[in-house]
């Protein structure tokens, strides 16, 4: 059975279409950039898409762009990796332990009246959810813009500018 390559109107706007069009974009400019050295040094056009993604750290070039691109879309494909230097997610997991934990001690001392909490709590949950669900589709959208618009600047760069349009 083959798979539907077109997207119903309901389907545009999930999550998992978000990704794979992002992963799509990323996929295209990995392979349209053939010599990603020569984008060191070539300075983002800061009036694009692309400098939404500058920040204090970033070197500010489309070759720093690119790798973070590729980053990103290696941690969709295989999961954010939480290296044991990480002092970040080493926190992330201590909080989450500690809220765990602390859930499941007061949930065993007020066990009788926590209906309505439980039901706030899953009312707090699926609120999260939205948003954060949200929230990631709107990302994923400006990083595919990214990506395209990546892709488009390394054909100006190297002189294929109108293939491919």
């Amino acid at each position: 059975m083959m798979m539907q390559l077109t997207e119903t109107p309901n389907q545009k706007n999930s999550l998992f279409n978000a990704m794979n069009r992002f992963i799509g974009a990323v996929n295209n400019m990995d392979q349209t950039v053939m010599v990603p050295s020569l984008l060191r040094d070539v300075p983002l056009d800061e009036e694009s898409e692309m400098s939404s993604l500058k920040s204090d750290e970033d070197e500010g070039d489309m070759y720093s762009y690119y790798q973070l691109l590729k980053s990103i879309r290696r941690d969709i494909e295989w999961g954010v990796r939480c290296a044991a230097a990480d002092e970040r997610c080493k926190e992330g997991m201590k909080i989450t332990r500690t809220n765990s934990s602390a859930s499941t001690s007061s949930s065993a001392s007020m066990s009788s009246a926590s209906s309505e909490e439980d039901e706030e709590e899953d009312e707090d949950l699926a609120k999260q959810f939205q948003y954060h669900l949200t929230g990631l589709q709107e990302v994923l959208s400006k990083l595919t813009q990214q990506a395209n618009c990546l892709t488009k600047r390394y054909k100006q760069e190297i002189g294929i500018g109108g293939w491919g349009q």
